[in-house]
């Protein structure tokens, strides 16, 4: 008996030794770690401060989803700041900050704006009148800046924002306590029951798995702790007795460490609820904007209920992959809540009957092309401050009512390109892929960026990385080097008004023959800008071939975007490759008198107290404000009257220069066009270079038609600046010499003083004619 007493002694000694050695390194290892969930934050990426305008292309629900992007809860009226209500017509809201902080906004709109047809009297479709309750009504406001995502730093590709407890509704609290533990608010850190009962379970089944065994202290414990192991096990179909044990003791530890309020908001925060494209997505709040388009304030309680039902089996109850069981699961979880009187039976049974119905582009709602391009210069600007502790808040120029625009005109303009390339029995191995980028042109900020038709599908950003052909969208800077020659040159004969020969030829470069053709037909002696407006291939080489092929590769390294090309003829047709982004920044010369502006994403960087600016790109001098002012006045004619005068049949009124391409065998389809405060580029193609078989007419305007609808809708029609040193001369439309009153078809043309003509038209100078 004594032998037998010193051997429990000992035993319980060396358990009591154990468990405090026990207690005290997991004490250590605990606190550090909630020290660092306490501190630590995950560098924030946001947009611009979102702005609202009277006329603006917004339905009624657009706003109630762009107050979701801005987290702002949703209320039957509205009392606080961060809330706003909708009513039949109207949404009334209160803004967090800024100037208007505290003061109630009033949005009104058509009384059919639900179905996006609004009465004339706005201008278009949209938001018919904003008023700042009290003082008035006014033409525009601003609210905070809507956040992105969280930028992550460890390589993983992950979706997650951490949000308060107290921002997340009660109703998905108790809907995760109802299923996943009833007793959490009672029990020290593990459910003795449950853990006997798991422990039967394992015994007699034969080793399998069990389920509902784990608190969600438990599972939080093995989240922060335990992951690479418990994976482990789901990958074996065993069970590691020994990491149990640790995740019990670390259980019960973590409950003295923290508070039952600390530990569910960390588990909500950071449970898994499966992927999304190439994302695992984690807690509640990003799953509210992955699932539904939701801020999780904003849920409702069979939302709650569903995303609640994830948890357990991610991968099988995806609303995405398997809706039907996601549902089933629903309802479980909604009888659950009953059978705790979180909600009573008929509320149960209502939520049950309402339909599933998910955001299916939620990630791209998120603009993840640019936030992927964002990551990449926080990298190369800002070495190693995401990754310092603190917070990290990264404001970008993107323009999240923008960013809407370019997702809504891309999806559409692929799902007619998708038409287009049926009815012609084409099959692709894949489908056809788009770009689309809006640009501040006066200061080269990236408003809207559309790397692809589906991040979910493919995380490759064409926008930055695909190079292609820029084909006839080079034709522009081909004309404008012909005008800078002249000017250096003293020419008077070199104008848009002057005559370019568009008929078949055969052009020689040193050991090189090259027998170019146009898209469709010819036209004989044209006028340059006719040549431009009509995308001539003859008449445009004819022009590079006048002044000097090298002319051209001269005034193009001045650009400095891309790879040189060479001063072949084929140079004129762009036939070198150029990324979207490239041909984004090039084009911001003709809006900036002659300068190319550098691109730029990140506004500011705030980094605790500190302040980060990036550094002011170089401003490139590459032509003069009047030679650069005669093309853009050109290019106004491709939307006027030439290879883009469809975008003024769909509707597009304001003043606009643009240019279509195409490059050979219509692989690739182009239009970059802009007006003084927007530049958007849209190109359509296959990722595998193949033709596509449509035209930039055919493919890529109708895309950017949509998108500058929307996106200028409500703005007023700015004209293009004219600098000093230019003229206007009336001159007949097909010689480009001075009109008569017997010219049939006559324009103002530009000039530069000194250029203007001076002969009469002959072709109609006579009455007779």
């Amino acid at each position: 008996m004594r032998y037998l007493l010193y051997g429990v002694g000992a035993v319980a000694l060396v358990s009591v030794i154990a468990v405090t050695y026990a207690y005290f390194s997991f004490s250590g290892m605990i606190d550090a770690r909630l020290h660092g969930e306490r501190e630590r934050t995950l560098p924030r990426v946001y947009a611009r401060p979102a702005e609202f305008r009277r006329g603006q292309s917004l339905s009624q629900q657009d706003l109630v989803v762009r107050l979701n992007d801005l987290g702002y809860a949703e209320r039957p009226a509205v009392q606080l700041p961060g809330e706003f209500a909708a009513m039949r017509n109207t949404i009334t809201l209160m803004p967090r900050g800024g100037e208007l902080a505290g003061t109630a906004l009033k949005f009104t709109f058509p009384l059919r704006s639900a179905g996006r047809q609004n009465a004339a009297a706005t201008g278009g479709r949209g938001i018919q009148s904003i008023e700042i309750v009290g003082k008035g009504r006014t033409n525009a406001v601003r609210l905070d800046p809507p956040l992105l995502t969280a930028l992550m730093t460890s390589g993983a590709r992950e979706k997650r924002r951490h949000v308060p407890l107290s921002t997340i509704p009660e109703r998905m609290q108790q809907a995760v306590l109802a299923t996943e533990d009833q007793s959490f608010y009672s029990h020290p850190g593990v459910n003795p029951f449950r853990t006997v009962l798991a422990a039967i379970a394992n015994l007699f089944g034969g080793g399998g798995r069990s389920s509902g065994a784990s608190t969600i202290t438990q599972q939080l414990s093995r989240m922060f702790f335990l992951a690479d192991e418990f994976n482990e096990e789901l990958q074996t179909g065993t069970i590691s007795y020994a990491r149990k044990a640790r995740e019990i003791m670390m259980s019960l530890v973590l409950e003295t460490r923290a508070s039952k309020e600390e530990i569910l908001e960390l588990y909500l925060n950071d449970v898994y609820l499966g992927q999304r494209g190439s994302f695992a997505i984690h807690g509640v709040a990003e799953a509210s904007r992955i699932f539904f388009g939701k801020d999780v304030a904003n849920l409702g309680l069979s939302e709650a209920a569903l995303i609640a039902g994830v948890i357990q089996s991610p991968a099988s109850r995806s609303p995405f992959a398997n809706p039907k069981r996601a549902v089933e699961r629903r309802n479980i979880v909604l009888r659950a809540m009953a059978g705790e009187d979180f909600i009573t039976d008929d509320e149960a049974l209502r939520a049950s009957r309402e339909p599933l119905q998910v955001v299916a582009r939620s990630v791209d709602n998120e603009a993840p092309y640019f936030v992927d391009m964002v990551g990449g210069q926080m990298a190369e600007l800002f070495p190693g401050v995401t990754a310092q502790p603190g917070t990290v808040d990264v404001y970008t120029t993107l323009d999240l009512n923008l960013q809407r625009s370019a997702l809504d005109a891309v999806r559409t303009g692929l799902n007619r390109v998708d038409e287009l390339l049926s009815r012609r029995r084409r099959k692709a191995k894949e489908p056809a892929q788009a770009v689309l980028l809006a640009i501040d042109p006066q200061t080269g900020e990236i408003l809207a960026l559309v790397g692809g038709r589906s991040y979910n599908q493919s995380q490759y950003n064409r926008a930055t990385e695909s190079r292609r052909q820029p084909g006839s969208v080079f034709k522009p800077f081909v004309f404008l080097a012909a005008f800078e020659h002249a000017v250096a040159e003293g020419l008077t004969d070199l104008t848009p008004a002057s005559i370019t020969s568009d008929e078949p030829a055969v052009f020689t470069f040193d050991d090189m023959v090259w027998e170019p053709k146009n898209y469709d037909d010819y036209e004989g002696d044209i006028t340059l800008r006719r040549a431009l407006a009509m995308s001539r291939n003859l008449g445009t080489i004819r022009v590079g071939e006048r002044i000097g092929f090298d002319k051209i590769a001269t005034l193009w390294r001045r650009v400095g975007v891309g790879q040189a090309p060479h001063g072949f003829p084929s140079i004129t047709l762009g036939v070198f490759e150029l990324t979207p982004i490239e041909v984004a920044q090039a084009y911001t010369l003709f809006t900036n008198r002659g300068n190319v502006r550098p691109l730029q994403a990140i506004d500011h960087v705030q980094a605790g107290l500190n302040t980060l600016k990036p550094s002011p790109g170089k401003v490139k001098s590459v032509a003069s404000a009047d030679t650069t002012f005669l093309v853009t006045n050109m290019m106004r004619s491709v939307l006027d009257e030439g290879t883009g005068a469809s975008a003024r049949a769909a509707g597009f009124s304001l003043d606009a220069a643009g240019k279509t391409g195409t490059t050979n065998d219509l692989r690739d389809a182009w239009f970059v066009g802009f007006t003084p405060e927007l530049l958007t580029v849209v190109w359509v193609g296959f990722d595998d270079n193949q033709p596509l078989g449509l035209s930039g007419g055919q493919a890529a305007l109708p895309i950017w038609t949509e998108f500058m609808k929307s996106a200028l809708a409500g703005r007023p029609n700015i004209q293009f600046e004219v600098p000093e040193g230019i003229t206007f001369v009336e001159i007949d439309h097909d010689t480009g010499k001075l009109a008569t009153p017997n010219c049939p078809r006559t324009l103002t043309e530009s000039f530069i003083i000194g250029t203007e003509p001076v002969e009469l038209c002959a072709l109609h100078n006579s009455p007779a004619q």
